[in-house]
C-alpha cells in the first residue's frame, strides 16, 4: 500500500474539476480522474496518474475508476465530485424528462461515487469528499433553476452525511463557486460581483485542497462560498 495520499476527481477534464486534480498532483496526491470526453484521462497521464472515460451517471464506470485506484494505489483518501452542466429554462418550462436528467448531473453525480467510496474510507478511519456546488445554492437565480434546486438538495445530504459519518473521521464538505472564468465572461455578471472579477479556477481548486487537507481536519458538513461576496450571510 502506498503511503501517498490518493484523490478520485470526477469530472476532472476540464474546468474546475481539472484545476482541482493540478492543484492536488502538486500537492502531491496520485491521482484518479473520471471525464467523459477523454480529456480526464489524458489529464491523468500528465500527472503520473490513472484515468477512466466514462460517466459519473454509470454506477459501472464510477466503481471501475474505484477499482483500479485500488489496484494501483492500494487506498483512497479524497474524493472531489464535480459535474457538467445540466437543462436550463424558465421554470415552467423544463420537462420532467429535464428535471431527472437535473437531478442525475446535480445531485446523483455526488451520491454515485459516495455510496461506493464513504465505506472504504470509513474502514480506513480517514477520508474527505469535497463537492463542487454553486453560489446559488441557497439564494437561488432563475437562471439556473435544476442546479439551485438539486444542489439545495445537496446541502441537505451532506448534513446527513456528515451527521452520520464524522465519528469515523470521514468529512463531507461543499464548495459554492460563483462566477468563475471557466464561464463565458459578461460585464453585467462581473459588475455583480463586489470584488468586481470573476473568481479564477485555481482559487476553487485551492479552497478544494484546503477542505481535503489535514488543516481542515475540524471541518464538515459546511457550505463554503467561493464567489467574491456575490451571496452573504450572516
Amino acid at each position: 500500500m502506498s503511503a501517498e495520499k490518493v484523490a478520485i476527481v470526477t469530472a476532472g477534464g476540464s474546468g474546475m474539476g481539472a484545476a482541482v486534480a493540478k492543484r492536488l498532483a502538486a500537492d502531491g496526491y496520485r491521482l484518479a480522474i473520471l471525464s467523459s470526453s477523454g480529456k480526464g484521462e489524458a489529464l491523468a497521464k500528465e500527472l503520473g496518474g490513472i484515468g477512466v472515460t466514462g460517466s459519473n451517471q454509470s454506477n459501472d464506470d464510477l466503481q471501475r475508476l474505484t477499482d483500479q485506484a485500488l489496484e494501483t494505489f492500494g487506498r483512497i483518501d479524497v474524493l472531489v465530485n464535480s459535474a457538467g452542466h445540466g437543462p436550463r429554462a424558465s421554470i415552467l418550462d423544463i420537462t420532467d424528462e429535464q428535471w431527472h436528467t437535473g437531478l442525475d448531473v446535480y445531485l446523483m453525480n455526488v451520491i454515485r461515487p459516495t455510496r461506493i467510496i464513504a465505506p472504504i474510507m470509513v474502514r480506513q478511519k480517514a477520508g474527505a469528499i469535497v463537492n463542487i456546488s454553486t453560489a446559488w445554492a441557497f439564494e437561488p437565480s432563475s437562471m439556473f433553476p435544476t442546479s439551485a434546486v438539486f444542489r439545495a438538495g445537496l446541502a441537505s445530504y451532506t448534513k446527513i452525511f456528515a451527521d452520520t459519518y464524522a465519528a469515523d473521521n470521514v468529512r463531507m464538505n461543499n464548495v459554492l463557486p460563483g462566477w468563475i472564468d471557466s464561464l463565458p465572461a459578461t460585464e453585467e455578471r462581473r459588475d455583480s460581483v463586489p470584488m468586481q472579477r470573476y473568481g479564477k479556477s485555481e482559487e476553487i481548486a485551492a479552497t478544494v485542497a484546503f477542505l481535503a487537507s489535514e488543516g481542515a481536519g475540524y471541518i464538515t458538513g459546511q457550505n463554503i462560498r467561493v464567489d467574491g461576496g456575490l451571496t452573504r450571510s450572516v
